[in-house]
């Protein structure tokens, strides 16, 4: 496995293998914004992670890295794809979509659990023990450490293998279809959580 680690945008060189490709971000918190996008990784399952740094002032063009975000036949994995896609809309000005969550497939078929962080995914569905130790570090510092790019590139490393395994249990408790349709929601979703509806569920029924 190599972390390839690249400024602001993927080098034109850069090729992925046809298939899905797993996406990941990091930044200064959770609320676009008023945190700024800090990183994002990509991988296309075959062992290499490729990670794009924003530094504090970039302009975010990054033409490269928006066109294969933005290509509507390339599905793009993620583990949170809600926070993921609203952050690199509001920076990028991109919808990187299609897409698969599996954190929503893993609430859709582990309905026995209320524990669905990519760690505990990865144990129980792959048998692998992930650190989550640079978590909260400071993904805007000067220079990233070593540990903090092992982190950001094991958080896609996984999602080809998970989407794989939550593919057979969605199937498995007839959800598939259901499945479906949240991934078609979620931009919507990230667009209401843009426009100030973060938290509130625009569809109930409250008098």
């Amino acid at each position: 496995m190599t972390v390839h680690l690249h400024q602001e945008d993927l080098p034109a060189d850069v090729r992925f293998a046809d298939g899905p490709i797993a996406v990941d971000t990091e930044a200064m918190g959770l609320i676009p914004g008023r945190d700024r996008l800090c990183l994002v990784q990509l991988s296309d399952g075959k062992g290499h992670e490729h990670l794009v740094r924003f530094r504090n002032g970039s302009d975010y063009s990054a033409p490269n890295l928006k066109a294969l975000l933005g290509d509507p036949s390339r599905l793009k994995l993620y583990h949170f794809a809600r926070f993921d896609v609203g952050i690199m809309q509001a920076y990028l000005g991109i919808m990187a979509a299609p897409l698969y969550c599996t954190r929503t497939a893993s609430r859709l078929v582990r309905t026995y659990t209320d524990r669905h962080g990519l760690k505990d995914l990865v144990k129980e569905l792959l048998g692998v023990d992930l650190s989550k130790q640079q978590q909260t570090s400071d993904w805007g510092a000067p220079e990233l450490t070593d540990a903090q790019r092992e982190y950001a590139a094991s958080d896609v490393r996984y999602l080809h293998a998970l989407k794989a395994q939550l593919d057979e249990r969605l199937a498995r408790e007839g959800r598939t279809e259901l499945a479906q349709a949240c991934f078609d929601f979620l931009p919507a979703r990230a667009l209401l959580d843009i426009a100030g509806w973060p938290d509130q569920d625009i569809f109930a029924h409250d008098g």
